[in-house]
């Protein structure tokens, strides 16, 4: 089985191949790169593993022209650069000691051992520079089948890094069966090491859930986590019931990690997960949103037509609500709408806080009327409104 897409083919891509196998290092693409050609995803990231060690792999860059640098040396990762083009090479590496967070790591020759410390199979596949399909583990039928297991004893795996539970649901997410569901091996070994995600930092924790909740659909993977456990550890208080609900009213729409976290809701979003300020603001601005009277046109109004479509497609997750069929309409209308009047239009009959009030009844109830009294009707509108 050979890879021929075009990044792999890519002038920059293949001189840095040949500036490490002109010297007799391997160079094996691994990790995300092999496993989304082969899925037909899309490819961005270009990892390289190699025998050479980093002040090799440093020393044939420099030979050959090509900018290094040592992102990750302590771990073996020299990145070069070619054409802008990033490449991250990594010496094989056998895992020594690991304490569920990090690892000791000693550079190894056999790319069997490599294979070995990763998590699961289908990420311990490799392809030779001509994009020769290398799988040292015979994780190539799981790829296939979009199955994710663990490399070798589930439990293993995971102590050796408590992150992997959550990178379990995540890539299951994004790349599992979801027809043929989770790996029972997998999970039991996940319930059976769940004290071990309170050792892991809340930006890990935080980072790994917004990209599983990025992924198009992660109901399936976020109830299991909910099932076993494992969501009450990393975000208490949070309840998936909307979750499903959500992506099916999303329809399509591009998968916003925001609105997802404001359909979970939890505790102290920036506190327990470590989400920027600004995130936090507005998922709790939109959970707040859910049960405001606003509909969706004076939601777009007041905040802007993004945050007017995720409040009403959270409300109907929620509260089970069907949507309007014109709430898309109303939301366009509204967010190019602009309001007629302005202070001095009041004055002088108007001033101070009573300047204040009128404006905003006289904008309420142009909001009201679906933005179309023009400002002469709005002037001639009465002191107290009809009731």
């Amino acid at each position: 089985m050979k890879i021929e897409q075009d990044w792999i083919r890519n002038e920059a891509t293949q001189t840095v191949c040949r500036a490490l196998t002109a010297a007799g290092a391997q160079a094996l693409f691994v990790g995300g790169c092999v496993r989304n050609a082969l899925m037909g995803e899309p490819v961005s990231d270009m990892d390289i593993a190699t025998d050479a060690r980093p002040e090799t792999v440093i020393a044939l860059a420099k030979a050959a022209g090509i900018k290094a640098i040592p992102t990750g040396i302590d771990h073996g990762t020299v990145t070069l650069v070619v054409d802008g083009i990033p490449h991250e090479v990594t010496t094989f590496r056998k895992d020594v000691e690991t304490d569920g967070r990090r690892a000791v790591v000693a550079f190894a020759d056999d790319i069997a051992e490599d294979a070995a410390r990763r998590d699961f199979t289908m990420n311990a596949i490799y392809a030779r520079p001509d994009g020769t399909v290398v799988d040292p583990l015979g994780g190539l039928p799981d790829l296939q089948a979009r199955r994710l297991r663990f490399i070798g004893n589930a439990e293993d795996r995971i102590r050796e890094d408590y992150l992997r539970t959550l990178r379990y649901f995540r890539f299951h997410a994004w790349y599992g069966n979801h027809a043929e569901g989770f790996d029972p091996d997998a999970l039991a070994a996940i319930a059976a090491t769940l004290e071990g995600l309170d050792t892991l930092s809340r930006e890990r924790v935080g980072t790994e859930l917004v990209k599983l909740l990025s992924a198009p659909d992660p109901a399936p993977a976020v109830a299991t986590m909910r099932q076993i456990g494992v969501l009450a550890h990393i975000l208490p208080g949070a309840d998936d019931r909307a979750l499903a609900p959500l992506v099916h009213l999303e329809g399509g729409r591009r998968p916003e990690a925001t609105r997802r976290l404001a359909a979970l809701g939890g505790e102290d979003l920036q506190k327990t997960l470590r989400l920027s300020k600004s995130v936090s603001t507005r998922v709790a601005q939109l959970r707040e949103g859910i049960g405001a009277a606003a509909g969706a046109a004076e939601l777009a109004y007041r905040h802007d037509a993004d945050f007017a479509r995720d409040v009403i497609l959270l409300r109907a997750a929620v509260l089970e609500m069907p949507l309007a069929p014109n709430f898309e309409a109303d939301i366009a209308r509204a967010a190019t709408s602009f309001f007629p009047l302005a202070a001095k239009d009041l004055m002088p009959a108007y001033t101070g806080p009573e300047l204040g009030k009128r404006l905003r009844i006289l904008e309420n109830a142009w909001i009201a009327s679906g933005f179309e009294l023009s400002r002469a009707a709005l002037l001639a509108l009465p002191d107290t409104p009809p009731e």
